[in-house]
Order: structure tokens, then sequence, then C-alpha cells
């Protein structure tokens, strides 16, 4: 049986993060130390080990047959390359930035400016929406030295907390994109190896509807039921339990993460006690 064949990103956070989902998926990979290819065991998959930046090519090429990756490496490099799924994590942002020194009233002040960055042609096709002209200096690396050393007026790169422009004396004035990592497909994806990608995105998406519900319990008396369910947003409906006390029932459901506290507040002014609140690991629906 073919083996579908998925790269991450060979080292760094991006690494980290696409092993951690592969193993809450059940695909459990036995690599040894700088090994650049290695297979799931019990399932048809081999991972490849790439940096980041040729990803994109190895995707147009059909060397391998899907990647996670972050999305801006995608939008930079990856025409004609699908997205399967956007997977939450790995969340960051292609930001301009400039000296803390500097004035910025708007996009038109980059007009004539020199900026450094890793991505030319996300930060080429901006400015063309803005209708401004620039010069771009392509630097792989340290993009932030920039300003300091005269190479440029202007950076544009990926920010996460800010921290490291904070450290060189930068700020951001404009956002270009949000990213997160995404499980991305090869064009040259066989029918063959379609049916194991879709194995993998149905585990991978209960695993994110997991990681956005909560499990939740709570006591009721049974006259506030009815007022309780109108308040959760769940499932098909929630699953009611008579309790050993008479008059009262155990109300069972799942909630948003996102939604938590608002329900939560309505829940306790509806007659609701005990409420209990749980992680879920997986949501099959």
């Amino acid at each position: 049986m073919s083996k579908l064949r998925i790269a991450i990103q060979k080292s760094g956070r991006l690494n980290e993060d696409s092993m951690a989902i592969l193993k809450d998926i059940g695909i459990y990979i036995d690599n040894g130390k700088d090994q650049l290819k290695a297979s799931a065991k019990g399932f048809p998959v081999e991972v490849f080990y790439l940096r980041n930046g040729d990803i994109p090519q190895y995707l147009k090429d059909g060397v391998v047959d899907a990647a996670i990756i972050g999305e801006n490496v995608l939008i930079e490099n990856g025409n004609g390359i699908k997205i399967a799924e956007k997977l939450g994590f790995s969340s960051c942002r292609v930001c301009i930035a400039i000296p803390k020194s500097a004035k910025y009233s708007g996009v038109q002040d980059l007009e004539g400016k020199r900026i450094a960055t890793s991505y030319p042609n996300t930060v080429q096709d901006y400015l063309d929406k803005k209708g401004v002209k620039a010069e771009l200096h392509i630097i792989n690396g340290s993009v932030e030295i920039a300003p300091s050393i005269g190479l440029a007026d202007v950076i544009c790169d990926i920010v996460s907390s800010g921290s490291t422009l904070f450290k060189n004396n930068l700020k951001e004035v404009e956002t270009i994109l949000k990213s997160e990592a995404v499980l991305a497909v090869s064009p040259k994806l066989s029918e063959e190896k379609q049916a194991i990608l879709d194995r993998i995105l149905f585990r991978i998406q209960s695993v994110l509807k997991g990681r956005e519900s909560k499990y939740i319990l709570l006591n009721a008396p049974n006259d506030k039921i009815q007022d309780i369910i109108n308040v959760l947003p769940g499932m098909k409906s929630p699953t009611v339990l008579p309790l050993a006390e008479a008059g009262w029932s155990s109300v069972h459901s799942v909630i948003s993460k996102n939604q938590f506290w608002n329900v939560i507040d309505e829940l306790k002014a509806n007659g609701a006690q005990g409420i209990l609140v749980c992680p879920i690991e997986k949501m099959v629906l």
C-alpha cells in the first residue's frame, strides 16, 4: 500500500506543534536524531523533515503529498497549492515595522522607502494593491537589523509576540496578513493517497473540534431545565438525567470555549448549580 508523504518543518516551534497534532490523531513517528525521513507506526504515512522555505516547491513537484506549513510561507511561494485545513496553532502575522523614532501617518509614507524583507512576493503584492512604489531588499535571516545598519528604512517580517521588534527599536505600523499553520496538499495527489488524506483530515477535524469545545455538567431544578436548555448552544440536544434527590436533574452538554464565560453566567442566572467543566480530547461528529 502506498504511503502518504507529509512534510513538516525540520526544527523549531512549528515542528513541535506539528508532531503534537500527529500524535493526537494517532500517528506515531519513530525518528532518530537528524533523521530526515521516518515512517509512522501502524498508519500509511511517511514524514519528511524539511526546511520551511523548500516545502512549497516539494508540494508543487509532488515530491511530498501534503505538508504542515505556515500559511505565510504558502502565500509567499505556494501559488496553486490548496489548503485542506487550517490547524489553529503557530499563529503569527506578517507586519511592516519602522524605527520607533520615525513618524508614520499611513501606508503612503512607504513611498520610495527601502524595505528589507524575506517575503518579497507578499510585500510587492500588498504595495501594488495600495498603489505604493518602494525598493525591496531581499534578506534571508535577521531582517530586524536592517534599519540600524543603514540597509533599509523599513522592514517586513513575521511577528508573533513583537518582542524581537521591541529589542531592535522597531514598531509595527501595518499588518499585511495573519497566518497560522495549515495542512497543504500537492496538486499532484493521487486518488489512492487522497483516501489516506481524507482519513487524516477526519481525525484532525475531530481533534480541532475538541480543542474548541468544553464538556459541561450541571445540576438544575426540574422547573428550570427548559430555561437552561435554551441557554446551551451545544450539540443536537443536551442529556438530562434524574438525580437521586427528587425535583432535580443533571444536564450534560458541550459548549464552545469562546462562549464559555457568557454561557456560565446565563446558566447560573437560570438556576444551574454544581457546574463542572471538562476539556474534550477529541470530538467525533
